[in-house]
């Protein structure tokens, strides 16, 4: 099967494919977006999917890379969120597996801090019910102590288990923009809406500017149904038809360490001393991902958001709580991240207590839908196309839900190619998988030293994937720009060596894309400077 093809070759084609009337143009390149891809061209709509920026910029490629059914929920009376997530689990365990992983968590019973046992039980029975499953809760001290070990031993009674997911979230929007597309659906990196086009008070289309092109050419796309998939962005483009503020932004900040340093079978979880709040630390891309905080987000949302002093503050605290032998410090840090949450504002005095259900707005023929969860975007996409129907008065299909992938081959066994490979491969390329093994050059099927990315998926991506920018290749096409230590400066000249033919850059191409690559990475995935104004945790 050929790779698909992101963008046309030059400005005619661009220009000629742009210029056919669309069903649906759906604007927002993160998870919920290409979700909407999915399902709309999966079901004969001619769909068009354009992001501002680069495929899962925002808040897709900065989640908690978490694939759950909200245990946290349930303590706010969250029932049919946690169900419907539940389900979604479920289903992305099945159809997505290589890309979705099972994830187990061990969370200590300690005397004297909450929750207490009983509670804790009580939500994993209905966890388990949810889900159709009974699985073995509580451990007592001793083999909780081998399950997780350089936990906390002080006041330690024993110790819940309980299973959840994960992912790699930037891949998961790839792969379902990939799946989209064997379906005919279109997608484009780095298309600006300028404007929406208004027919008798009704939104019918936009005018778009490519972001790629120097002069900033513009389109003008006509579409019957515009749908906005911008996420915590969303308010700003309902805004255009003078509708009020709908969201909350709030910021969650991540830390990577090393493995070696904070070795974890499990994923560890515990509350928050200070505020109650759940921190996580769990396995992930051959490092331990610690998170997560819950901040209002002040700040421009045109900006990339970043981790502060305050949040390094919080998550090393509880760190040192839960593993005090282990003396974490802030040297140990590799990167950090931190991702906008697009919430519903309903007024709540704690962050926290806001839901992450999602919501749909109709207005004036703009159709937002927004808030909601990275596990959730396949209900939400179908919720979205729901409302949609209504301006599609010829179209007729009953929105049933569809596997989420179609089943592919695995690929075929490669001698080199380290054990798992094949699955990891699989489950992120999908049908692409055997292709992407077949282009490797010699020595390529080997993994890139402190990740689990082989050298092959860098070329892949270069060749096929839409990079237009060094920080696409190295920070969400693969992770090893937060796998490694200062954005994988080490590793650039090999990382030139395979990609800068593949993608066609110049000498000074390459020059002021390492430059600007190097200098967000330092600004926005690494510790903030000492002399940070300390703001108070919340």
């Amino acid at each position: 099967m050929n790779a698909p093809h992101w963008r046309p070759g030059g400005r005619a084609e661009l220009r000629k494919l742009l210029a056919q009337e669309w069903d649906v143009l759906i604007v927002g390149g993160g998870i919920c977006g290409a979700g909407i891809l999915l399902e709309a061209s999966r079901r004969g709509l001619r769909a068009l999917l354009v992001e501002q920026r680069d495929f899962a910029w925002g808040t897709s490629s900065r989640s908690s890379k978490l694939v759950h059914g909200g245990l946290r929920y349930l303590k706010e009376g969250q029932f049919a969120l946690t169900r419907e997530s539940v389900h979604e689990r479920e289903a992305l365990l099945r159809e997505a597996a290589g890309l979705v992983e099972p994830q187990s968590f061990a969370f200590g019973d300690y005397a004297g801090r909450k929750p207490g046992r009983r509670t804790f039980l009580l939500g994993l029975a209905i966890y388990d019910r949810m889900a159709g499953q009974r699985s073995r809760h509580y451990y007592p001290r001793e083999a909780f102590l081998q399950l997780a070990p350089h936990i906390d031993a002080e006041g330690l009674r024993g110790g819940m288990c309980y299973t959840d997911a994960k992912t790699d979230d930037a891949r998961l929007v790839m792969r379902v923009l990939q799946e989209a597309q064997q379906y005919g659906g279109t997608a484009f990196n780095y298309l600006s809406v300028q404007g929406l086009l208004r027919e008798g008070g009704s939104v019918r289309g936009a005018q778009l500017r490519d972001e790629l092109d120097a002069g900033g050419e513009t389109h003008t796309v006509q579409a019957k149904v515009v749908i906005s998939a911008t996420g915590a962005w969303a308010d700003a483009l309902r805004a255009q038809g003078g509708a009020a503020r709908r969201l909350r932004p709030l910021r969650g900040s991540h830390l990577l360490l090393p493995a070696w340093r904070l070795p974890l079978a499990q994923a560890v979880s515990l509350m928050h001393p200070q505020d109650g709040r759940p921190v996580f630390a769990f396995p992930w891309e051959g490092v331990t991902l610690v998170g997560t905080t819950d901040l209002d987000h002040g700040e421009d949302l045109r900006h990339e958001a970043a981790i502060t002093r305050a949040e390094v503050d919080y998550l090393m605290a509880a760190l040192r709580l839960q593993f005090p032998q282990l003396d974490l410090c802030e040297d140990d840090i590799i990167a950090t991240y931190a991702g906008v949450r697009p919430v519903i504002d309903s007024g709540q005095a704690d962050p926290s207590k806001e839901t992450r259900e999602h919501a749909l707005w109709l207005e004036n023929g703009l159709l937002t839908v927004t808030g909601g969860k990275l596990t959730t975007f396949r209900v939400m996409a179908l919720d979205a196309l729901k409302q949609a129907k209504t301006l599609l008065p010829e179209w007729r299909d009953e929105l049933r839900p569809q596997p989420i992938f179609a089943a592919v081959p695995a690929p075929r066994y490669q001698r080199g190619l380290p054990a798992g490979q094949a699955r990891r491969l699989q489950g992120r390329y999908g049908a692409q998988a055997q292709a992407l093994l077949d282009a490797a050059h010699p020595a390529e099927l080997q993994t890139i030293p402190g990740t689990e990315t082989l050298w092959a998926q860098l070329r892949w991506a270069a060749r096929h994937e839409a990079v237009q920018h060094l920080d696409d290749l190295l920070l969400r096409r693969t992770r090893v720009g937060l796998l490694l230590r200062n954005g994988a400066a080490a590793i650039l000249p090999r990382v030139k060596a395979i990609c800068q033919p593949e993608l066609g850059w110049s000498e000074q191409r390459w020059r002021t894309e390492e430059s600007a690559y190097l200098a967000l990475c330092k600004a926005h995935y690494s510790l903030p400077p000492e002399q940070e104004n300390k703001r108070q945790y919340g």
